[in-house]
């Protein structure tokens, strides 16, 4: 075959698949200004967005829940920076496939002058053979690292790794977020939708973009078969599409809800507690946010009164994410019950609201010369550290000091 001939098939071949693509991946943003919230990184001025158009980019680890961008922030920022782009799935890419993207970067680098970002998906599960292999490139700058994970990398990946490069949080979309990703969508499609239809597909995502756009591809295409072009995708079809996940109530009653189980448990009633999580879990109520109420409630309404409560709900938590949904219900029931039979202190929250007040009204004072850093020679001659009383040399441990 010709090669004009190659690139007709070629770019035949692509409409097609850009035609029959989800509409997530159809929407994808082209550009750091499309992207749909993580303003805190890619908005102007945003210091990621900083660093890649100011070609200062180095290693970085995309941490975040599933649906918040990460996968196209990493294609986005090798667009922007100008860099070739080479995908790996640490589930998939053995030690092969991981030295193939390496030579090839080193070549690209040596020939062109161009970097190359590779980028791994759920980096979490790289194994040391796959690391002692991607390291030493990721050190001497023959590969960019872009690495994405859902887990927390604290405890998911290893330290050698997450030494070389540079930690940035996702966060959750939020409704605007949501909305506006809606909105952009249904332009996009040349169809409409009813208030209560959007509204309920955003309250039921859990700020998942993926999730939100896939649960809508399938309401449009439901919508078509029904009415044909004239389409307005309805409350029904976004039921129908999010198979049994979408709140049966209102959102009023979801939380009012939510108010009654956290009350229930502060109020110290391990019965009314375990009734509205298993109304909330058959309303269908993503169990991941009543994990995260959970962790919360430990620190906001138990907090030191009894300090292994945080340690309890963390660990139904992480079970929930382990073992999954319905056995998962079983530890999220001892979490209710452990903090609601547990003693009750709220020092925490008022501590912290006077902490933050004191700071917003002005707390950009200079430190005290007692508490400023005395390891250095000279400290002393300025008063660094002088009169500061080390709590281990009293007996008992503790000192009373400003």
């Amino acid at each position: 075959m010709a090669n004009g001939e190659e690139d007709l098939f070629e770019a035949a071949a692509s409409e097609r698949l850009a035609s029959r693509a989800p509409l997530a991946e159809r929407l994808r943003p082209r550009s750091l200004d499309e992207v749909v919230g993580q303003r805190h990184l890619v908005g102007k001025g945003a210091p990621l967005r900083v660093l890649v158009e100011k070609a200062s980019l180095r290693s970085v680890i995309l941490w975040g829940p599933p649906g918040t961008g990460k996968t196209t922030l990493a294609r986005l920022l090798a667009q922007t920076a100008g860099h070739h782009f080479i995908a790996l799935s640490a589930t998939s890419a053995g030690v092969k496939e991981v030295r193939e993207a390496i030579e090839g970067a080193r070549q690209r680098l040596g020939e062109q002058g161009s970097s190359t970002i590779v980028f791994i998906d759920e980096v979490h599960r790289f194994n040391k053979a796959q690391q002692d292999v991607l390291l030493p490139a990721v050190e001497d700058g023959t590969v960019i690292l872009v690495g994405a994970t859902t887990e927390n990398p604290f405890f998911e990946v290893n330290a050698p790794l997450l030494s070389r490069a540079t930690l940035w949080r996702l966060e959750q979309l939020s409704e605007d977020d949501l909305r506006t990703l809606v909105t952009r969508a249904l332009r996009h499609e040349g169809v409409d939708a009813d208030d209560d239809a959007v509204s309920a597909l955003i309250s039921s995502v859990e700020g998942d973009a993926r999730a939100t756009l896939h649960a809508l591809d399938v309401a449009i295409a439901l919508a078509h078969a029904r009415n044909g072009e004239e389409t307005v995708v309805t409350l029904q079809d976004i039921k129908a599409a999010r198979s049994g996940r979408l709140f049966h109530q209102s959102a009023d009653s979801h939380y009012d809800q939510l108010s009654a189980f956290i009350k229930s448990i502060r109020g110290s009633d391990p019965d009314a507690g375990l009734y509205w999580l298993q109304r909330l879990l058959a309303n269908g109520e993503d169990p991941r946010l009543l994990a995260r109420r959970l962790v919360i409630l430990a620190s906001e309404d138990v907090g030191l009164a009894d300090p292994m409560s945080l340690v309890v709900a963390e660990a139904g938590a992480r079970a929930l994410d382990r073992v999954g949904m319905p056995e998962a219900g079983l530890n999220l029931a001892q979490v209710v019950l452990h903090l609601a039979l547990a003693p009750k202190s709220n020092s925490v929250t008022v501590a912290l609201g006077r902490a933050t007040h004191d700071v917003n009204e002005g707390g950009n004072g200079e430190v005290p010369a007692h508490l400023r850093d005395a390891h250095y020679r000279g400290a002393h001659s300025l008063g660094h550290g002088v009169s500061y009383s080390y709590p281990h040399d009293d007996p008992s441990g503790f000192i009373a000091q400003q």
